[in-house]
């Protein structure tokens, strides 16, 4: 492996949402690689804009507002500005950046374990009896922060900006994992979006696709990996890109 193309022909498939992959195809390319976009979700706005409106007004005035997602912060930016003297949360590094670009610079995130488990030790959020709190995001998803918070007694109000939808997978993207060999990984940081491209996939790529190494982005995501099928998988630190990317130049690829 070289030092200075770290992916030198390593085939990297990404599975970000459909339109977002192009940033992240241009550094698998910096890096040697060969980038093919799968996407495993679509996200659109929701639709009745003006009661998410009313809903983020409220939730700005309240004690915590919590961001569940990159997307979450961007949907709900392009509503009205993020001014708030709330203590803000991310569920991890990049969504705590997303929040930097959209003016809100202080956002706390957890350090260590970037998922719902670890937004739910912070400490910020161990008291919160009686306290107006807004989880901001999308429906689905398994539900635990909203139990939790729930059951420590937030004044809970869910505001969703955005849903997920199933992409639209076609030819484009089928032919090149048809053509995946044992030198190619495939980054994964979202259960839905797996479930989605296992659900969308014709079985031969779907064969192709576990037989890639999977980069994800945390413990959980590697017990669905494995779960899904796929035998070699990677650990990243984070959902983030360059954590991604970092873990996927670590990996030692074997075969053709």
């Amino acid at each position: 492996m070289s030092r200075s193309l770290p992916l030198r022909n390593v085939t990297v498939v990404i599975t970000r949402p459909a339109g977002t992959a192009g940033p992240l195809a241009r550094r698998v390319r910096k890096l040697g690689g060969i980038p093919i976009s799968v996407p495993g979700l679509s996200l659109r706005a929701t639709e009745d804009a003006s009661a998410v409106d009313a809903a983020l007004r409220r939730a700005l005035g309240g004690d915590v507002l919590i961001f569940t997602s990159p997307a979450a912060v961007r949907f709900a930016a392009d509503v009205l500005p993020l001014a708030t003297q709330a203590t803000v949360v991310a569920v991890g590094r990049g969504t705590a950046r997303a929040l930097k670009t959209a003016n809100v610079p202080d956002a706390r995130f957890p350090e260590k374990s970037q998922d719902s488990e670890g937004v739910l030790a912070m400490p910020e959020l161990a008291e919160l009896a009686g306290r107006r709190v807004a989880l901001v995001g999308a429906p689905g998803g398994r539900g635990l922060l909203r139990e939790q918070l729930a059951r420590r007694g937030a004044l809970l109000d869910e505001i969703h900006v955005y849903h997920r939808v199933a992409p639209r997978i076609d030819r484009r993207h089928i032919d090149p994992l048809l053509k995946l060999g044992r030198r190619s990984a495939v980054l994964l940081s979202s259960a839905e979006a797996l479930d989605h491209l296992r659900r969308a996939l014709i079985a031969p790529a779907w064969r192709k696709l576990v037989q890639a190494v999977a980069v994800v982005s945390s413990e959980r995501m590697r017990e669905i990996a494995v779960e899904a099928g796929f035998e070699r998988v990677a650990v990243a630190r984070s959902a983030l890109p360059g954590d991604l990317l970092k873990a996927a130049t670590e990996v030692s690829f074997t075969g053709r």
